[in-house]
């Protein structure tokens, strides 16, 4: 029988250890859009590489272009300036060379020298200056490259239809497509760094070109090999990261949980501390192991590329020197050689480096494309009928309404009529339809068939933000803003000046008034634990401050969903006295819940089993009927009457 003891050593089947099997089933992979391409550019050959080289280097210079014109087009200049200061270098070089060896070093016939000198010296600081521009501008590109990106991301996310957000493909495209901002941005630096490269190389093989044809192919051939071992090396020290991340990823979690609040009794009762820690220990020596090899690794390819560039530089030499015996090539051409093929070697070692790292960059920009288009597609509709301020009902008739995927619609046939002014009920069992009825109602979701209407506009044709300025909302998982109380009243009123004392009444209203008092900084204080300042509150506070926001709203129509889930009964009838019995007279109520006792001052009462109205009426006539209401109502009250005597 195996123990769980830290003996046994962990053994990799299919690049997992026993403690990654044993824990989680294999490797630790998130099911996210991000992890699709840890592994795709890895499988990308030389030949791909090269042949996507242009169309990355394209998306890149486009995307700069669309962030700032003007620094782009200095990016440009600059680094074109380099390439020709590069070339001028190298001409300037040789006819040095070749005035200085032929005055035989006699400092009274070096005269013709000093212009060439000078030039040299002007070129070269020509270079120093064009590379301090580029990396000026590059460092102005880069975070606007990333900021229009992002901000082009969110527009569209925000605009998206709600099935769009819980479409779990959509959302692993959105994942993937955030990772895409800090792709562009990488792109830009990474071909900031190869247009110098490029520059710089085409300049050194034109001026080559020039001196004698054959003196580019020795270019290539001195260059190669060191090339080759770079780019091997960088792609196999990215295959070691993305290989060392799920183990990385399961430590991470493993030490999170021996640290966190929710597992610390576990921990010491069952004593699973010193498992926990074994495992974390198993992992981290597979990582040292992987380090290891990688480092192994590294050396023979460099001590591979170090032999043939070995090589390479002895035939090229060899050439050079059969050209000199031969006089086709004069000793400041073979010098001007040697200091390009130093020169070339360092550039197309750093050029195969930044394209690999372009190729796995432009994944997630291409993810980021994909999210435009399809977020375009999924939009919700722009423009539209306007409302007027005054809705005297809303009527559903027969909708149906059925989840993407799902076998059972979550709504048929249902009709239903909401008058102005009234308070409407809609009770039921889990899954009955009834937080789908009201996301229609909200506009969040489109009917499949039938039709919604506002005062006889159908609701597909309405400009869908006019439609939902009408509304105010308190979900039972509404958003717990990690901001101040301030801040998480006034959210629900974006388009308009803080109003503070509407504010304190909504916090009133709610009971919620006690809860910012006790607060260390009242209003002010940060309700995000975790934050330093940042205050945590109970589930009940939270709902008071969620039915304060929607108050502040103002709304003409406030949909209620489960409001009380987290308070007790007292608290609970409180709230409910409030929103029932002591709203404005103008105001249409839409109250979801599960409690029987809860809806007694509706006006009507819908009663919701498998998407379909089974019952309906006042709650005096639903509980005289004797159907389900009334059956619910009656077990809900004996829970009571035994919670009551329980407690006395």
């Amino acid at each position: 029988m195996r123990t769980m003891k830290g003996a046994d050593r962990p053994t990799s089947v299919g690049g997992s250890s026993w403690s990654e099997r044993f824990l989680f089933g294999g490797r630790l992979k998130y099911d996210l859009g991000f992890n699709r391409h840890e592994e795709a550019v890895l499988d990308l050959s030389l030949w791909e590489i090269a042949r996507r080289f242009p169309a990355l280097v394209g998306t890149a210079l486009s995307l700069a272009y669309q962030a700032d014109r003007r620094s782009f087009r200095r990016l440009l200049t600059a680094e074109l300036l380099q390439g020709i200061a590069a070339a001028v270098l190298l001409i300037s070089a040789e006819n040095l060379i070749q005035i200085l060896l032929a005055s035989g070093m006699d400092p009274s016939v070096m005269r013709p020298a000093i212009p060439y000198l000078a030039v040299v010296a002007a070129a070269t600081a020509v270079r120093s200056l064009m590379s301090a521009v580029s990396l000026t501008q590059l460092g102005k590109l880069e975070p606007r490259i990333e900021r229009v990106a992002t901000e082009q991301y969110l527009e569209r996310v925000v605009k998206v239809e709600l099935a769009a957000i819980e479409d779990p493909e959509f959302h692993r495209l959105l994942d993937s497509a955030q990772h895409g901002s800090t792709g562009a941005r990488q792109m830009l630096s990474a071909c900031g760094a190869l247009l110098n490269t490029v520059t710089t190389f085409l300049a050194t093989a034109s001026v080559l070109t020039v001196l004698h044809p054959i003196l580019l192919p020795l270019l290539f051939l001195v260059t190669l090999p060191r090339s080759w071992g770079a780019l091997k090396n960088a792609r196999a020290r990215h295959r070691s990261i993305h290989a060392w991340i799920d183990h990385e990823r399961a430590a991470k979690l493993i030490s999170g949980l021996l640290i966190e609040r929710h597992s610390a009794p576990e921990i010491r009762v069952h004593g699973a501390g010193r498992f926990l820690l074994d495992r974390f220990r198993d992992l981290a020596q597979e990582s040292e192991r992987e380090q290891e090899r990688l480092a192994r690794s590294a050396a023979r390819v460099q001590f591979a590329a170090a032999c043939l560039t070995g090589v390479a530089m002895v035939l090229a030499y060899g050439v050079l020197a059969g050209l000199l015996m031969a006089g086709v090539v004069g000793l400041a051409i073979v010098g001007t050689t040697i200091i390009s093929m130093r020169m070339g070697v360092a550039n197309l070692s750093a050029l195969m480096t930044q394209v690999n790292s372009l190729c796995e960059e432009a994944l997630f920009v291409g993810d980021l494309q994909r999210l435009y288009a399809e977020a375009e597609r999924r939009a919700v509709p722009p423009g539209g009928r306007q409302l007027s301020p005054d809705i005297e009902r809303i009527i559903f008739e027969n909708v149906s309404f059925s989840y993407p995927g799902s076998c059972q619609p979550a709504l048929r046939d249902l009709s239903v009529t909401i008058p102005k002014g009234s308070v409407t009920a809609f009770v039921g069992g889990n899954g009955s339809g009834k937080t789908t009825l009201l996301k229609l109602l909200a506009g969040l979701y489109t009917a499949d068939h039938g039709r919604i209407t506002w005062d006889g506009n159908d609701t597909r044709e309405l400009d869908r933000d006019a439609l939902q300025s009408h509304i105010a909302m308190v979900a039972q998982d509404f958003k717990r803003w990690p901001f101040t109380v301030r801040a998480n009243v006034a959210i629900s009123r974006p388009d308009v000046q803080m109003d503070e004392e509407r504010m304190r009444e909504s916090v009133a209203y709610a009971g919620a008034d006690a809860v910012v008092a006790d607060l260390p900084s009242g209003w002010d204080t940060l309700l995000a634990r975790g934050y330093r300042g940042g205050c945590g509150i109970s589930g009940g506070q939270w709902q008071r401050l969620g039915i304060a926001r929607a108050h502040y709203r103002q709304a003409p129509l406030l949909i209620v969903d489960e409001p009380t889930s987290a308070l007790d009964a007292r608290a609970e009838a409180e709230i409910f006295e409030k929103i029932l019995k002591q709203k404005d007279p103008e105001q249409t109520v839409v109250l979801v819940t599960h409690r029987m006792a809860s809806v007694r001052a509706a006006d009507f009462v819908y009663v919701l089993e498998n998407g379909a109205i089974v019952e309906s009426g006042t709650p005096d006539q639903l509980v005289h009927e004797g159907g389900i209401y009334s059956e619910l109502f009656e077990l809900q009250a004996k829970a009571y009457v035994v919670e009551d005597a329980v407690e006395s």
